[in-house]
């Protein structure tokens, strides 16, 4: 190819394919065919003109090579494309169409057959199943090297969905699956609103197979109806596995689900991780609201026991959740729980803490993939508090907030970014029992420092917990294989007594698998920092990055 046109090369030879093995007569026999492949590849790319040389070699192997002038291209002198019909007043139809191939660009014949795939695909995500191309044209004069586009669609009016219908042989009740329809008998059809029951019904835990379906060729007077198939999964289901982190060592996770009671949906379950620092178990009850696959009501009850550096406590909860998603996409969880806590910090005697404590909480996870997204951001702010005065033994108002950020730059460039903090107000901090106070350090905190190490001491040299917490980190990785990537980072933070107290630092390098269940993470980092702690320390960790 004489010039430096990679397209057309690799086109010429997509379209010419494998000419090995063949005998020197055979391949004069082919060069006529060869020849008019390369003429087809490169109209295709708008190269009506080309002059073409060809040349057989007899070597070992015999070689056939055709030399390639393009010649000048044709380009696009008019663009005529246009929708009529009731979708020229709906903003989702011609709302971003491809803007290739453009007045004054090279002829494109993919780009063009792209544009017009494009309207016909839109026109049935829409519902607008009677549309037709009135004028769909592509004229190319190679003498003048000009072409003019013409596409001309007409939509039709467009069709709505109608009611949906679900089958009998199931044990759930009718009421429980309308509530998962999102949608009013007669909205205008939407590919994706039928795509999106189809997944909640999925997504539910009721199910092991759903089936969702809305078949224009059925409709009356342009209405769908829509049938949805489901049929209910095994009721009760067991899990078990095995972990391991720096920060708590081996662990161990039990848990039990029953995913429907009745035919109304209610669901419950039991949960118990065993380690080194921290035992629990827990249980809860959920009833489901509407809509189901959002909003529930969950009744919790649980004991943990923790024992971490200079920290001993054994806690006991009951309560209930309330979750809502609102409008805007945000999660709202309203809670009311009840917990006693008994705990000894340091060498101070034992105290034992009893509070009812209403929160609430809003929550934002926004990401292009659930397990190892490539953009994306979570954010989080979570209040409690609790009065003496209403069955509690201490006076307190707790706050925490996190941001989590990601975004990739050309493929292989992550950016990650995180930003916690916290802060209690209470009028006798020792009184605050030490799952409310503040501790940092380890693998989720600040790296280069061991778990929840970073925290104000007493008299004594004991780590009794701040009242704020400050944490901060960036991170580069570059993906340099796949499901392979390596990362630099550096980490800030501390739990403090006065927001103005120093904090640690610690950087670091690791590397990353991305398995199938999410990342897998093992640094090493360096605490920059000897009066708190900092050294070198090895880091290993699981789970998703927002």
């Amino acid at each position: 190819m004489k010039g430096d046109y990679p397209d057309l090369l690799d086109n010429a030879r997509a379209f010419v394919g494998d000419v090995e093995g063949r005998s020197p007569a055979a391949l004069r026999r082919y060069g006529d065919t060869a020849e008019e492949l390369v003429r087809r590849a490169l109209r295709a790319l708008g190269y009506y003109s080309p002059t073409i040389t060809r040349t057989l070699r007899e070597s070992d192997p015999p070689t056939l090579l055709l030399e390639v002038d393009p010649g000048q291209p044709v380009r696009v002198v008019s663009r005529d494309v246009t929708i009529s019909g009731p979708a020229s007043d709906d903003p989702d139809f011609p709302s971003e169409l491809p803007k290739d191939p453009a007045v004054g660009d090279i002829l494109d014949h993919g780009e063009y057959s792209s544009l017009r795939q494009v309207i016909s695909n839109r026109a049935s995500r829409l519902g607008y199943f009677d549309g037709q191309f009135e004028e769909h044209r592509l004229e190319v004069n190679p003498e003048t090297r000009e072409a003019a586009i013409q596409l001309h669609f007409r939509s039709g009016e467009r069709y709505r969905l109608g009611e949906v219908t679900f089958n009998e042989d199931h044990v759930f009740e009718q009421s429980l699956l309308q509530r998962f329809v999102q949608f009013e008998p007669g909205t205008p059809y939407h590919a994706d609103k039928v795509a999106e029951l189809s997944a909640d019904l999925s997504n539910s835990g009721y199910f092991n197979q759903s089936l969702v379906t809305a078949p224009p060729s059925e409709a009356e007077d342009r209405v769908i109806p829509v049938s949805a198939e489901v049929s209910e999964r095994a009721p009760r289901s067991v899990a078990a596995g095995v972990g391991f982190s720096t920060d708590v060592g081996p662990r161990f996770r039990g848990t039990w689900t029953e995913h429907w009671i009745n035919p109304q949906g209610h669901k419950r379950g039991a949960e118990t991780e065993l380690a080194m620092p921290r035992q629990s178990l827990s249980g809860w009850y959920e009833l489901p609201l509407d809509p189901p696959m959002t909003d529930s009501l969950r009744f919790t009850t649980g004991y943990q026991h923790e024992e971490i550096e200079d920290v001993k406590s054994d806690r006991f909860t009951v309560g209930t959740q309330w979750r809502h998603r609102l409008d805007n996409g945000w999660m709202r969880i309203a809670s009311l729980r009840w917990e006693a806590e008994r705990f000894d910090i340091g060498r101070s005697e034992s105290d034992t803490t009893r509070m009812l404590m209403p929160g609430i909480g809003f929550s934002k996870l926004q990401s292009d993939s659930p397990i190892d997204p490539s953009r994306g951001y979570r954010l989080q702010i979570d209040v409690s508090g609790a009065q003496r005065e209403f069955l509690s033994t201490v006076d307190i108002l707790h706050v925490t907030g996190l941001a989590k950020g990601l975004i990739t730059v050309a493929d292989n460039h992550r950016f990650l970014s995180r930003f916690e903090v916290g802060g209690l107000a209470t009028n006798r901090f020792s009184d605050v029992p030490p799952s409310l106070r503040f501790f940092a350090g380890g693998d989720q905190s600040v790296r280069g420092y061991g778990y929840e190490t970073l925290s104000p001491t007493d008299d004594t040299g004991a780590e009794i917990g701040g009242r704020y917490e400050i944490v901060g980190s960036l991170e580069y990785q570059y993906q340099f294989a796949r499901n392979w990537r390596v990362a630099a980072f550096v980490d800030e933070g501390n739990a403090v007594r006065d927001l103005s107290d120093p904090l640690a630092t610690g950087v670091g390098l690791g590397i990353r698998w991305i398995s199938p269940v999410g990342p897998i993470r093992f640094d090493v980092a360096r605490g920059l920092d000897e009066e708190f702690g900092g050294g070198w320390r090895l880091h290993f960790s699981m789970g998703p990055e927002l």
